[in-house]
């Protein structure tokens, strides 16, 4: 399937690589590859402008999502007497900021490949579909945010939500998407 990427679909395999590095996450999910299609330049990011939904607020709400990922349960933790951002601000003190979540965090090899999880992949998947329904050889941006848009992932769910806080939604993206070109 790589094989029909274009030279812009696989840069957004290697950005989505590249942010799962920097947020030492121990696979590529459908978020990553998110912030890596709205981060970029092409259609993705003049459709998400177009239909009033910033790239960069897409972009910062799906590597919030992905940071939110904390292992740590609060109420858990609180049920037996733990006071999780008390721990946390102490841990910080001692050891830096952000050491707890550094900690907690299973990471890939160094500058070792990243797999794609599941999601990743089901979207990816679809991406080869929607360039197939839009009779297209090749799978370019736009196909990738298609198929994140048609793959229930947390991608998915990230867009449809920085999507519904700027006023529009998944269908009006998707029909946006498939219009635009570049």
């Amino acid at each position: 399937m790589f094989e029909r990427f274009t030279r812009d679909a696989r840069s957004v395999v290697v950005d989505a690589q590249q942010v799962a590095r920097e947020l030492r996450s121990p696979t590529i999910d459908s978020r990553h590859l998110v912030v890596a299609l709205a981060q970029g330049p092409g259609p993705v990011a003049t459709a998400l402008r177009a239909v009033g939904a910033d790239p960069d607020d897409v972009a910062a709400s799906a590597r919030r999502d992905l940071a939110a990922g904390d292992p740590l349960d609060g109420a858990a933790l609180a049920a037996v007497g733990v006071d999780v951002d008390r721990v946390r601000q102490q841990a910080d003190q001692v050891f830096g900021p952000g050491s707890l979540d550094r900690a907690g965090r299973r990471t890939a090899r160094r500058g070792g490949h990243h797999a794609f999880a599941k999601d990743a992949r089901k979207a990816l998947e679809l991406s080869l579909r929607e360039a197939v329904r839009l009779h297209e050889k090749s799978i370019g941006r736009r196909h990738l945010l298609l198929g994140v848009l048609r793959a229930d992932c947390p991608g998915g769910r990230v867009l449809q939500s920085a999507l519904h806080d700027a006023g529009t939604d998944v269908p009006t993206l998707r029909d946006t998407v498939e219009q635009v070109r570049a």
